[in-house]
């Protein structure tokens, strides 16, 4: 466990470094943020029956889903 630790540690430290080397905040977790947006519009649609507009793929995941 000890060792198993410190290799999270590391890797923490080491995306910690990169994003202020390269200027951004590494756990800025926008991609979060956006996930649940998106599932705030698809969730009605799941719940309802009505699918909206989306591209091929999002349509085709709500249909398998509703089945």
């Amino acid at each position: 466990p000890q060792t198993f630790g410190a290799l999270i540690a590391l890797y923490e430290h080491k995306t910690f470094v990169e994003g202020v080397i390269w200027g951004i905040n590494s756990f800025d977790q926008w991609g979060v943020e956006l996930g649940k947006v998106m599932a705030g519009r698809i969730l009605p649609e799941l719940e309802s029956g009505a699918v909206g507009r989306h591209d091929p793929s999002t349509t085709a995941l709500i249909g398998r889903l509703k089945v």
